[in-house]
């Protein structure tokens, strides 16, 4: 089945972005993405961010969100802010490492993401995690703290997987979708290489994409599959993302 919705994420051209708003989200537009996932701080005013969505059509696909932003003190504008440029998906993509280094914070995140995932479906907005290797290095006992978080979070709690972060790492990229059912509702497709690490392309590395795509959609009806391209060896970066666009299309995904 081909993806419906192809948004990227926009730290791919996270130069182009801090120069141009408008002019990279018209560039990203014209290659054929949909939607765009914008990431950190919130330096354009969300004013800003609306308008340049609405010239250029495109979706806001999500935020990936610091976790500082997703606390009381701060969540209350965070909303606000996206509920102004439409988005819906607050992501969070990484963790203050003090609360990574036990089982017991792993635990603590995971009653935060509970809380939050309440909240904000009151608002008609949705969260999540973005993994990314070190999730899938277990503790001494075994565990890892990716399954910790997501077995201990409600189904309304989205894992967001990044296939190309979790092979790094080893992760069972095949076996998640069906773990967590239903729960994959935005993923990121990410190029990677057991020989060149990110220094890939979609098509030419070790991800079977065809299938990754066929096993969130059986599982998960995923809304949005979200590109993110990280190397900058091989393509300076829109030429690397206009490139993974093409190579899906050969893939005949879109």
């Amino acid at each position: 089945m081909k993806i419906t919705n192809i948004g990227l994420e926009l730290y791919s051209v996270r130069e182009d972005l801090a120069e141009d708003l408008y002019g990279t989200l018209e560039k990203v537009k014209k290659i054929g993405y949909t939607g765009v996932e914008f990431f950190g701080e919130f330096k354009y005013s969300a004013q800003e961010v609306a308008d340049a969505l609405e010239k250029t059509g495109l979706v806001c696909c999500g935020w990936h969100t610091p976790w500082h932003y997703v606390q009381d003190d701060k969540l209350e504008a965070t909303i606000a802010y996206n509920k102004t440029i439409g988005n819906k998906y607050i992501i969070v993509p990484g963790l203050p490492q003090e609360l990574t280094k036990t089982k017991e914070g792993w635990l603590s995140v995971a009653k935060k993401f509970n809380e939050l995932a309440k909240t904000l479906k009151s608002h008609g907005m949705i969260t999540g995690y973005h993994n990314h290797h070190t999730e899938f290095i277990p503790f001494p006992d075994g565990t890892l703290p990716y399954y910790l978080l997501f077995d201990n979070t409600d189904q309304d709690v989205v894992v967001q997987l990044d296939n190309g972060n979790a092979l790094k790492g080893d992760g069972k990229i095949y076996d998640i979708p069906v773990r967590y059912p239903g729960r994959m509702t935005t993923v990121h497709l990410k190029p990677y290489s057991f020989t060149n690490g990110y220094d890939t392309m979609i098509g030419e590395d070790d991800i079977d994409l065809n299938r990754f795509v066929s096993l969130c959609q059986q599982h998960s009806n995923t809304d949005w599959f979200i590109v993110e391209y990280e190397s900058k060896k091989l393509y300076a970066p829109m030429a690397g993302v206009e490139l993974c666009y093409k190579q899906m299309v050969k893939l005949g995904l879109i």
